[in-house]
């Protein structure tokens, strides 16, 4: 590991350093987990940069997305099609402990950074590769992006209502589920590595991520119909409901939460009533039982619902995401910090996901700025300043 050449963080992941040539989400997300749980995160771009930070965006300086996909990294540009660059990125791998990249299958070997090229160079190499739909099959070299997977797996045709369009799930759920995976593999191939002592090859998809998000609905039992109901909404009560002033979301599937639902609304007649004395009573019932239910909450809002509410029936206000930044319980739990960026200056955004009780890391940094540290980056390898002149000189470094 390289903790020798790097200023620890703290983190149960420190003195490891990965290698994120990945672009957009899964990938970058994934790694910036990994920069979560102390590791060195150097994210390597081409000098076109990362697409992501060419999306549209109400930030004029950086993309909104990119500041939030990439926190915690350090940035570094080369041109892998120049050969300069590429020997540059294999004296990296040859030092780094994780390498993650989302090229389809097909593009590694022809760039010269195929696990079976790299791991030649380091044995001990942990080598992440996202696709869109894996590593064999008619579609393996096929790019996938977030909603094209969701609306192939049956995830849009679920969310749309009944006899409806589809209908997309916003928030890249996908993408961001699959970086989960890219954390989670990576970190256990690191923790085989330590009795090994080799690297491997992991491989995280947007396919299976998908269906991975879908395993309660993948159960198809012997004899049973194609056409049957494989969702998990429970109807009835449980949704989002239309109050004096906004919406709230409640969820009343216990006979406990049913019966306080009831009598906290003043509607305690409904609780003695033996017809909707279960969920798949009161799903049968809707008709019956909602109207009633609206015209009760409409005598005060959805903030104020929530605080009668209390802890007896679960519900939420429907609130902007803005309204997060200073929520009480974000606040309390150190969700969001204050970051500082060369171009973009302070700005507030989401910490980190996993909290550590005796290895938690420091808070982190902002996403890097386009090349940002490529010359720190190449000096901690060993690169002496006249190499990266002539590298900048032939283009192969930005």
């Amino acid at each position: 590991m390289m903790g020798s050449a790097m200023q620890s963080t703290g983190g149960p992941l420190a003195g490891v350093r990965v290698l994120d040539l990945s672009a957009y989400i899964a990938g970058p997300y994934g790694c910036a987990l990994l920069a979560d749980q102390g590791a060195d995160v150097i994210k390597v771009e081409p000098p076109g940069g990362d697409n992501l930070r060419k999306y549209p965006s109400t930030l004029a300086a950086e993309s909104r997305a990119f500041l939030g996909v990439n926190r915690g990294k350090r940035g570094l540009v080369l041109d892998l099609k120049t050969p300069q660059a590429l020997a540059v990125l294999h004296e990296l791998a040859s030092q780094a402990d994780v390498l993650v990249h989302n090229f389809r299958p097909s593009v590694p070997a022809r760039l010269g950074i195929a696990y079976e090229q790299l791991a030649e160079i380091n044995a001990r190499l942990i080598y992440c590769a996202v696709t869109g739909y894996g590593e064999t099959g008619p579609l393996k070299d096929k790019a996938g992006y977030d909603q094209v997977l969701q609306t192939m797996t049956g995830m849009c045709a679920l969310q749309g209502k009944a006899e409806g369009p589809p209908e997309i799930l916003y928030g890249s759920v996908v993408d961001y589920y699959a970086s989960s995976m890219v954390a989670a593999g990576v970190a256990s191939a690191l923790y085989e590595r330590e009795r090994s002592g080799r690297g491997q090859f992991v491989g995280v998809s947007l396919l299976r991520s998908a269906l991975a998000l879908q395993s309660a609905r993948l159960v198809w039992a012997e004899g049973e119909p194609r056409d049957i109901g494989r969702d998990m909404r429970s109807g009835g009560i449980t949704g989002i409901h239309p109050t004096g002033e906004g919406y709230l979301y409640i969820s009343a599937n216990t006979p406990h939460f049913w019966q306080a639902l009831c009598a906290k609304t003043g509607l305690p007649e409904l609780a003695a009533d033996d017809r909707y004395d279960s969920v798949r009573k009161r799903a049968e019932h809707r008709d019956e039982i909602v109207p009633r239910l609206h015209a009760a909450l409409r005598a005060r809002t959805a903030l104020e619902w929530e605080a009668w509410f209390g802890e007896e029936v679960p519900c939420a206000a429907a609130r902007g995401v803005e309204d997060m930044f200073d929520f009480p319980q974000v606040q309390a739990e150190n969700m969001v910090t204050t970051f500082t960026h060369p171009v973009v200056g302070s700005y507030r955004g989401f910490a980190q996901a996993i909290k550590f009780g005796r290895s938690q890391t420091e808070a982190p940094r902002a996403a890097p700025a386009f090349g940002e540290h490529s010359e720190a980056v190449l000096a901690e390898a060993g690169i002496s300043a006249e190499r990266v002149a002539a590298l900048r000189e032939r283009g192969a470094l930005g």
